[in-house]
């Protein structure tokens, strides 16, 4: 079983797990992901890091922004979209990005549609980049989540991701912020329901 939920696969900018698919955002992508980005129980953890998207020309203007960025990015840095590897269906995204104010910490991000909430998806997701950065060239030995104080399920994932709870911090993005933290030697180290169900 556990080989089942670690294994991951990575092939260029692909990503794969057992469920889902982790891919580069495409200029095309703004419509399937509006459900996930432009609805309050997802964009209200995000700002000011991200604003709420309004409206498909929003999200449109956002996706092409990441597209944009996602070029000028070193890796293991990235964005990408998360699809169920059954279907295709594009269920939302996940980010491995320099924390603010200095870049000097990398941030796992993910976020997903309400709809497949439950599932260990964003775990799955957040476990998948954390290989892809740890087995990078880039000398990757920890990585963060930064989560606000009430979005319990944002904890849980981060926990299910097999980050530990470091403390709290004003430090990134000028709000409290519950900081967790995984460390390379840390990455599997829990067994199987440490990263998904």
């Amino acid at each position: 079983m556990a080989d089942r939920i670690h294994r991951v696969v990575i092939e260029g900018s692909l990503i794969s797990t057992p469920r889902l698919t982790l891919r580069p955002w495409a200029t095309g992508d703004a419509e399937a992901a509006l459900p996930v980005y432009g609805v309050d129980e997802v964009s209200r953890w995000l700002a000011p890091a991200l604003e709420p998207v309004s409206d498909l020309a929003a999200m449109e203007r956002l996706v092409e922004r990441w597209v944009t960025e996602s070029a000028t990015l070193e890796p293991p840095q990235g964005r990408w979209a998360v699809s169920l590897r059954e279907t295709g269906e594009l269920v939302g995204g996940v980010a491995l990005l320099p924390l603010p104010p200095f870049g000097s910490d990398l941030e796992i991000g993910w976020q997903l549609a309400p709809g497949v909430w439950g599932q260990g998806l964003a775990a799955e997701a957040g476990h998948a980049v954390a290989h892809q950065a740890f087995e990078s060239d880039a000398g990757v030995e920890e990585l963060f989540a930064v989560v606000r104080p009430r979005n319990t399920r944002g904890a849980a994932t981060a926990r299910r991701v097999g980050m530990e709870w470091v403390g709290e911090t004003e430090k990134y993005y000028n709000l409290q912020l519950q900081v967790y933290r995984l460390r390379k030697g840390d990455l599997d180290a829990g067994g199987p329901t440490a990263a998904f169900p």
